[in-house]
């Protein structure tokens, strides 16, 4: 099988394998077989068993213009999201040789989206269930206009995660191109499933924090991907961030730069998609209460030192936004007043990267070089361009750069988070009120303070 040097596994060749054999013994003529691409696996008894990563090799077979292709049934709604591809799905070796030779019937797939119940954000958890905690909602709705992103601590029972887990309720609806782009990553991974061929919503994925290096960044003796690529175009979310190892968040620099994790392996060095938002919840100590009003923290300087230091700066470097979530008072909780749902702070983000798109693309139509679909993804030459400040803004930026020691990255990572706050006001000129608001959500300073 061509290309030689390229080592094969998986059950993916069986099918193609099997008409390679009918073709050999004469069963089938070139002119029956040649026309078709050929993916599946086969059973003992010749029945066709659906496949991972259907949806990557049709577009494969697509650009290497193989537009008719025979793929299992249960496979067959995934396929049929590529364009200009015509799907034929079989049961079994028998049912497609009998087609081979025009002794029986197999209708070409036609996708309806319309059949199957696709999730929408009306099914995420609301806003409107989290009571007070108003800092940390406004940081949770610039994170999800700029795509920033955010970590989150504060005593146990604060609500860090119950906030974390409506934040997809608050994301702009995924374009047809994301889902695409993000179905396929799920292909791979054997994770769709017949009555659901498309990832239509936002990934939110929350690994627990004893999953390995591999698990979160992919990898294994057959490289898969791993959970920074099933976020992709979503969010990852990483609750009691310390306690994971430490392998594994520092893996977690390089996707978070580029987008993309490379795994490379003896065998091959592959590519995934890593564009997410990173969003992570952490007690302030390990007993969880340090600065804690009601309850005393039991920990030493000492632990707490160790216990922080488990997320190295480089890696708070590369976190935008940063906001404490303290415990709710008892009138708070008990408040008869009705908080803000998802339905109107989703509206807000979306006229926020309807702004940045329309920015974006406008300098960028010409094609010469991509564009950045959100602020978070602004590179320098961006941030110069489209970070305009006033007179009174430059002036606290630069005070503030040499109080608080910030490195390069945190001065255009607080450029970026102020230009989304400046979009969700529908302002072009970032002001000084927009920085002052950049530099509150900057709250991790508090922490290391503390040893």
């Amino acid at each position: 099988m061509a290309p030689a040097d390229l080592k094969k596994e998986g059950p993916i060749y069986d099918l193609p394998i099997a008409i390679g054999i009918l073709a050999a013994t004469e069963q089938l003529s070139q002119e029956q077989y040649a026309r078709f691409a050929y993916l599946g696996e086969l059973s003992l008894n010749g029945s066709l068993r659906s496949i991972t990563g259907a949806l990557p090799n049709v577009l494969a077979a697509v650009e290497a213009s193989m537009d008719e292709i025979i793929v299992p049934r249960e496979n067959a709604a995934e396929a049929a999201l590529v364009k200009n591809a015509t799907i034929f799905p079989a049961a079994s070796l028998a049912e497609l040789a009998g087609f081979l030779r025009g002794e029986n019937n197999i209708t070409p797939f036609a996708l309806d989206l319309g059949h199957y119940s696709m999730p929408s954000a009306a099914d995420c958890p609301d806003f409107a269930d989290v009571k007070g905690q108003h800092t940390a909602r406004r940081s949770l709705e610039v994170a999800a206009a700029g795509s920033h992103n955010l970590l989150m601590f504060g005593s146990p029972g604060s609500g860090k995660t119950m906030l974390a887990r409506r934040l997809p309720g608050i994301l702009p609806d995924m374009t047809f191109h994301e889902s695409i782009e993000t179905t396929k990553i799920y292909s791979l991974a054997g994770l769709l499933t017949p009555d659901m061929p498309l990832v239509a919503h936002r990934p939110f994925r929350s690994p627990h924090h004893t999953a390995s290096a591999v698990g979160i960044v992919g990898g294994g003796r057959t490289p898969r991907p791993g959970e920074i690529s099933l976020a992709h175009h979503g969010i990852l979310f990483l609750d009691e961030m310390p306690e994971f190892h430490k392998n594994a968040l520092e893996a977690l620099r390089q996707p978070l730069e580029d987008g993309v994790i490379t795994i490379s392996r003896a065998a091959a060095s592959l590519t995934y998609p890593a564009r997410i938002m990173l969003v992570g919840a952490l007690n302030p100590c390990p007993c969880g209460y340090l600065g804690d009003p009601l309850r005393e923290c039991m920990c030493t300087p000492y632990q707490v030192h160790r216990y922080i230091s488990r997320l190295s700066g480089p890696l708070l470097d590369r976190m935008d936004i940063c906001v404490e979530v303290p415990r709710l008072p008892y009138e708070e909780i008990n408040s008869k007043k009705k908080p803000e749902g998802s339905a109107s702070i989703k509206k807000r983000v979306e006229l926020a990267r309807k702004r940045q798109r329309e920015r974006f693309f406008s300098v960028h139509q010409n094609g010469s070089r991509k564009a950045p679909f959100c602020n978070a993804q602004m590179r320098p030459r961006d941030i110069g361009r489209y970070c305009q400040m006033t007179k009174a803004a430059r002036s606290l930026l630069q005070s503030a750069f040499q109080t608080l020691a910030l490195s390069a990255r945190s001065h255009d990572k607080l450029l970026k988070v102020s230009r989304t706050i400046a979009d969700l006001d529908g302002a072009d000129i970032i002001n000084d009120g927009h920085l002052a608001e950049a530099f509150q959500y900057r709250s991790m300073d508090k922490i290391l303070a503390n040893y």
